[in-house]
């Protein structure tokens, strides 16, 4: 169960959830996009009030099938359907508090019924209240009964990951993506002194690969080595592509859809010269300026370009292509993925990157390196894409990747050797995104 955090205004905090929700789930806007555009947000004076918010939203998000079910559960026709969207929200959000979140029961019952009549749905007040009470009467044995990892799975996406792997699996998928991540960080200097310092000042576990994962605890800003430049956010698999090039000292790098920046930190701190690339603008000025924090600007050129038709003045010694995707490997932390997208996103998203793929790929010199890379758990995404690649381009090979160069994780390396990290990987230590990397070399 999440923890409950104090707030200073009851009713106001589910005001903004319910609008931050509707933004999502109605308008299938990311929720990233939603809690930064959301000026209720900003308007909630105390930290407490914002972080509830959050952890309301994102809870329900994760839960959100589970949830669905519990109101057919309590209510008294559970055929039919629950209208307008609104009313629905309401209840997902009331039910959320009492199930999942250590919230009093006279709390979120009486703050979703006053938000019901605020919002001109004082007919349906009875029933909110009557479902809400039902739920805290049984809601949680009822949770009990149910298969979490498939009602929290759209469909489409259960059928994908069968397709791809098997059942066992996608159900192993289906349970990771409930648990809230760590937070992982890369290191600017991956020496041992370094990496034990901030294992220390930082209270953090030293993964595999050398990355730090830490409690998470307020903000980030706030954490020691952040104004220094010591490190960056990076989930582990994320920090993987960037450190299978070999001496990158001196190198001519592509990163291609770079930002926010990780993996072109990465090559810039081992060595290289980096034209990192992006479509949008205004994600290079937040690019830029992360990259200023860490005092490794001087090592990038930055380019507002789309990949599929851009071109080097020169040939490339390398080219990290962190493809646009589903993100559906990242589902751990963006919740709201299963239910903001379908099938026709991910068909339209596997053209683009074949284009991006097939465009970089012509830059790059004899000899040089081919890293293909996404935060994707669908094949099509990945191993489909690069053998696909592979069979019209007879000049390219794999190379395959070694569990040394993963700091001994064998268990994501495939029989050809890509790698294909699933959210259950590192389980002992709290998981991973899920990712794919094949790296390439051109050989003629």
């Amino acid at each position: 169960m999440e923890a409950h955090f104090e707030t200073t205004d009851a009713l106001e905090t589910r005001r903004v959830a319910l609008q931050i929700l509707g933004t999502v789930l109605d308008k299938k806007q990311p929720l990233d996009q939603a809690l930064d555009k959301s000026q209720g947000l900003r308007d909630l004076g105390d930290t407490r009030d914002r972080a509830f918010v959050r952890m309301m939203v994102t809870t329900l998000l994760r839960r959100l099938g589970q949830v669905d079910d519990l109101i057919k559960r309590a209510a008294s026709d559970p055929s039919k359907d629950i209208k307008p969207p609104l009313l629905k929200h309401i209840l997902r959000l009331g039910i959320t508090q009492l199930v999942f979140m250590d919230v009093p029961d006279y709390a979120a019952v009486n703050t979703s019924v006053e938000i019901a009549i605020e919002n001109k749905l004082g007919k349906t007040k009875g029933f909110v209240n009557a479902v809400l009470r039902n739920i805290a009467r049984q809601g949680k044995n009822w949770t009990t009964q149910q298969d979490i990892p498939r009602l929290n799975t759209p469909e489409w996406i259960l059928q994908e990951w069968v397709k791809d792997y098997d059942l066992a699996t996608a159900i192993k998928i289906g349970e990771a993506h409930i648990i809230e991540p760590a937070l992982d960080l890369t290191l600017k200097t991956q020496d041992r002194e370094n990496v034990d310092y901030w294992k220390s000042h930082l209270q953090g576990e030293v993964l595999p690969n050398g990355s730090l994962r830490i409690a998470k605890a307020g903000r980030i800003e706030d954490l020691q080595g952040y104004n220094a430049g010591a490190w960056w956010v990076q989930d582990i698999a994320a920090s993987l592509p960037a450190t299978l090039f070999g001496d990158l000292a001196h190198k001519h790098i592509a990163d291609v859809c770079a930002a926010p920046g990780g993996k072109t930190a990465q090559l810039a701190a081992q060595g290289a010269h980096v034209t990192a690339l992006d479509r949008s603008a205004r994600r290079l000025v937040r690019f830029r300026e992360n990259l200023e924090r860490l005092n490794l600007l001087t090592h990038v050129q930055t380019e507002a370009a789309d990949a599929s038709v851009w071109s080097p003045k020169a040939e490339l010694d390398g080219v990290l292509l962190d493809a646009p995707c589903t993100a559906s490997g990242t589902i751990r932390k963006h919740p709201d993925m299963p239910w903001i997208k379908d099938i026709s996103d991910l068909k339209t998203l596997v053209s683009h990157q074949r284009q991006i793929l097939q465009n970089m790929a012509q830059h790059i010199k004899i000899g040089g390196v081919l890293i293909y890379c996404t935060c994707s758990l669908f094949k099509a995404e990945g191993e489909d894409q690069i053998d696909a690649f592979l069979a019209e381009h007879k000049n390219f090979d794999r190379a395959p990747i070694a569990k040394e160069e993963l700091g001994g994780m064998s268990e994501m390396i495939t029989k050809t050797g890509d790698v294909r990290a699933l959210p259950f990987h590192l389980q002992t230590l709290g998981g991973m995104d899920g990712f794919y990397i094949s790296r390439l070399v051109r050989r003629a």
